[in-house]
């Protein structure tokens, strides 16, 4: 075939594969899945600040979630979102197909994704002809929040949350078994709120300064891991597998209290508290089965 037919009809494939893409996202409710994400976003949300240079690498092409500046002109599989594109993607499609030596794409790297720099078309056409790997030159930007190349748009919020999190309270130092993740994004400031109370209750209750570490590990030995240790032995996440552990354990903490001002008794236990949700959930699936 004629390499300039090829490359025709290599990019009109890519767009129509991009706008399929597209209509099954939007089909899903789920438009963000499909976006490729802005650099300077996710940098916001997550506070990366520490770079380091890494040099030359091979990067595998499917870890390569966003851009710096061109993230509106790719969908999140880097094919080309608009026809203007066509002229400069075509000739790399020509070029990579005649087996021609390009210039490396520039990348960052924040965690175990990455972010063009500079080469976006060489990383759209890579992606369309099913290369594994692209050679890069990649600046590491560290941050505190964990992330993965499956980060999409509606986890940034999640993100910048975590970030504010470790901002007041040093929880990846001090307690790195816990994993800070709610469903709700509301949930992390509450839950932030909830730690430093139990700080200034200890620091009441020993007389002196309390320092952040301290009252973590204090936390999580008789506060946390009591519950999560229930949680875990009966299976409870399985009972609701769109929740997160520490999701359960706020849940439980609330409820546990609902039930104490309710009953007047302070001594309602975070068991009976776990016994009631799951008897209430059981409840729920019930009602829901025609007949019952």
């Amino acid at each position: 075939m004629n390499p300039n037919d090829q490359a025709d009809r290599d990019f009109t494939h890519a767009r129509r594969k991009a706008f399929l893409r597209r209509v099954g996202a939007y089909l899903r409710n789920d438009p963000g899945s499909n976006q490729l994400l802005s650099f300077d976003e996710v940098k916001s949300a997550l506070g990366a600040v520490e770079q380091v240079y890494l040099g030359m690498r091979e990067v595998p092409v499917e870890k390569i979630i966003g851009s710096v500046g061109r993230h509106r002109d790719f969908d999140r599989a880097f094919l080309p979102s608009k026809g203007d594109l066509g002229e400069r993607w075509k000739k790399i499609d020509q070029m990579m197909h005649r087996a021609e030596e390009l210039p490396p794409v520039s990348l960052y790297k924040i965690g175990d994704a990455y972010f063009v720099q500079d080469g976006n078309h060489r990383v759209s056409v890579a992606r369309m002809q099913g290369v594994g790997e692209i050679d890069a030159e990649v600046v590491e930007l560290r941050s505190r929040i964990p992330i993965d190349s499956a980060l999409t748009a509606r986890d940034l919020l999640h993100k910048l949350e975590q970030r504010h999190v470790l901002e007041r309270l040093p929880m990846d130092r001090a307690v790195p078994e816990v994993k800070v993740q709610f469903s709700d994004v509301k949930n992390y400031r509450r839950f932030a709120t909830y730690i430093e109370a139990h700080g200034y209750r200890l620091a009441q209750l020993w007389r002196r300064y309390v320092s952040p570490e301290e009252v973590l590990r204090d936390w999580y030995e008789y506060s946390y891991v009591p519950i999560a240790d229930m949680i875990r032995e009966e299976r409870i996440l399985e009972a609701f597998p769109d929740r997160t552990e520490l999701d359960l354990y706020f849940w439980i903490l609330n409820h546990r209290e609902q039930l104490a001002l309710e009953s007047r008794d302070d001594r309602v236990s975070p068991q009976a508290a776990k016994d009631d949700i799951l008897l209430k959930k059981g409840r729920q699936r019930r009602n829901t089965i025609p007949g019952l």
